[in-house]
């Protein structure tokens, strides 16, 4: 099979299609304590942007635009966790810092003018991530609160996911007079250890119709939807199935996240992530043994191997370059598999 470019490659595995190898990509960036201690052990200290690091360690290049919906002019919760509105008249107050599409905001042109011309070449991978129908109420009404809002404000929950969707579909237009992105997030983090802190019928009640907008505008873009969410994934990944997302990361295996499993229940689905960050820093047989269990998977096709969110500070620069040479021999052996098997 012919070398793939990385934009190629990243569409053959997401069409079950064969690929001459997987992508070898950090979906996330570095957390900044974990480039902090890499410059302290011979990293150059210039190296600090993303994409200059993702060249200099041989990674796929992703870049990822975030838009949100709330002006950066707004108020600020008094701590983590707070919320700024409580009530419809909260709201009202609030509604003039919400959902803006400015010149230069939140979409930067400039920007994806520089991404979309290494999409072209095909060196790139583009994709950007919304604040879903979970985090964007959850960010106004504040953590604890936001969960009572299901029940004590449904039609001002309603209204927020209403607005974010009409929303959403003029920034998706905004982004693509520039470039179509090959694939999206909708930044949820409704999971935590023990599965999805909401039930299934208030996910179809509050969020389901609002995917039910979105998604179809994506698809009509020729644009991939994707769930970005933390913790167990497994009851919900129906949920978001049957919303019409095509897929899920990061699949933290420290939840419980089983991609066998997953891949069992989903077939179709889409997949990145799932590699276990905690065996980075023991070194190469944990690690090893951890691309061993994702292999049968990743060589199925649809599914992106990547550390399960990102590389923490108590990964050494030597651990993460034996994680990086492990990396490029199973994601050769995930390509020859997938020729065998996907041909």
């Amino acid at each position: 099979m012919k070398t793939m470019t990385p934009n190629e490659r990243f569409h053959a595995v997401m069409n079950f299609e064969p690929f001459d190898q997987l992508p070898i990509v950090e979906w996330a960036d570095w957390w900044d304590k974990t480039i902090d201690r890499w410059h302290g052990e011979g990293l150059d200290p210039a190296l600090t942007d993303r994409y200059d690091l993702c060249r200099h360690f041989g990674v796929d290049i992703y870049p990822q635009g975030w838009y949100r919906a709330i002006h950066w002019d707004a108020p600020k919760p008094e701590r983590h966790g707070a919320g700024l509105i409580g009530t419809m008249e909260d709201y009202e107050k609030l509604r003039p810092f919400l959902f803006q599409v400015l010149d230069e905001w939140p979409v930067k042109p400039k920007q994806l003018e520089e991404w979309a011309a290494w999409q072209k070449t095909g060196e790139a991978v583009l994709w950007f991530s919304l604040d879903g129908f979970f985090w964007l109420p959850r960010t106004l009404f504040g953590i604890q609160e936001h969960l009572y809002a299901f029940y004590d404000e449904p039609e001002l929950m309603h209204r927020i996911n209403r607005e974010n969707a009409e929303w959403m579909v003029k920034i998706i237009d905004k982004i693509c007079e520039t470039v179509t992105p090959d694939f999206m997030t909708f930044a949820e983090d409704m999971s935590y250890n023990n599965g999805p802190m909401l039930s299934k019928e208030l996910f179809d009640e509050f969020m389901k119709p609002y995917y039910e907008i979105v998604v179809p505008h994506l698809k009509k873009k020729g644009i991939r939807a994707m769930i970005d969410s933390d913790g167990d994934v497994h009851e919900a990944s129906s949920w978001f199935a049957e919303a019409g997302l095509e897929g899920i990361l990061p699949l933290e295996r420290q939840a419980g996240v089983d991609m066998a499993k997953l891949r069992e229940n989903n077939p179709k689905q889409l997949y990145i992530g799932s590699f276990d960050k905690m065996t980075m820093p023991e070194g190469e047989e944990a690690m090893r043994a951890e691309f061993e269990r994702l292999l049968p998977t990743a060589a199925q096709g649809g599914f992106l191997i990547s550390c399960d969110h990102q590389t923490p500070p108590g990964v050494s620069l030597e651990n993460y370059e034996i994680y990086l040479k492990l990396f490029r021999e199973y994601a050769k052996k995930a390509g020859d598999l997938s020729q065998k098997t996907l041909g």
